[in-house]
């Protein structure tokens, strides 16, 4: 058994990321725990995600992101022959961070900054589950990096859960109102509240992505 697990582990580290793989990328808290809904949530997203062979990217830590490589797993063992993977984005904190279940790729930083850059560099979807600040700064760099074109305009972020609804209410009450931004930056902007819903949005994406619309993968203009 011992042997199995070495085994295996030395193959993931030799894993790499396949650029022609059609990735997800899944946002959120590290202090939801097992059995809260929000947890089960993305769980059954993320071996939604797996079972569509597409690639799931999460920050590869606690809670939420936990939630996702476990989900993810699980639904790849429902699929044979299913070459998806699990990647990770870890992150060196001094709190809430230990590496979560089942990553077959794992990649570590240490500034939020080449963190986030990367996730933009990988992810052809954003889903944003319940988060803090850190969850919402990654939403809103997100938000950001497609306002200004930094990243291709057809990647969704979706919002899964009424929490975000607030923020998008106030959203279009303040900033708009006052102009500050404009209608269409609310474009890509998606409320759901069921795994079918954001998967109907995610398979759309993975529709145009196998159309050869948009970038391939490399979708920050500083990596072109």
């Amino acid at each position: 058994m011992l042997l199995h697990l070495v085994k295996k582990m030395k193959k993931t580290k030799k894993m790499k990321i396949n650029k022609k793989h059609f990735r997800v990328a899944i946002f959120g808290s590290a202090r939801t725990k097992k059995g809260e809904k929000t947890y089960t949530f993305v769980h059954t997203l993320a071996s939604m995600i797996a079972e569509n062979n597409m690639d799931l990217i999460s920050g590869g830590g606690p809670g939420l992101m936990d939630a996702a490589s476990r989900g993810h797993h699980s639904g790849r063992k429902k699929k044979k022959n299913n070459g998806s993977h699990s990647i990770g984005l870890t992150i060196n904190l001094p709190f809430e961070q230990h590496d979560g279940f089942h990553l077959d790729i794992k990649k570590q930083f240490n500034k939020f900054s080449g963190r986030l850059d990367d996730f933009m560099k990988l992810s052809n979807v954003v889903v944003v589950a319940p988060g803090g600040i850190g969850t919402i700064l990654e939403l809103f760099y997100t938000w950001q990096l497609l306002q200004v074109k930094h990243i291709c305009d057809n990647v969704p972020i979706i919002l899964l859960g009424p929490m975000w609804k607030g923020l998008i209410d106030w959203m279009e009450k303040q900033p708009m109102k006052k102009k500050l931004i404009s209608p269409k930056d609310l474009d890509n902007i998606f409320l759901v509240n069921t795994c079918p819903q954001a998967m109907k949005i995610i398979n759309q994406a993975k529709g145009e992505f196998d159309k050869g619309h948009g970038k391939i993968c490399l979708n920050i203009k500083k990596y072109k």
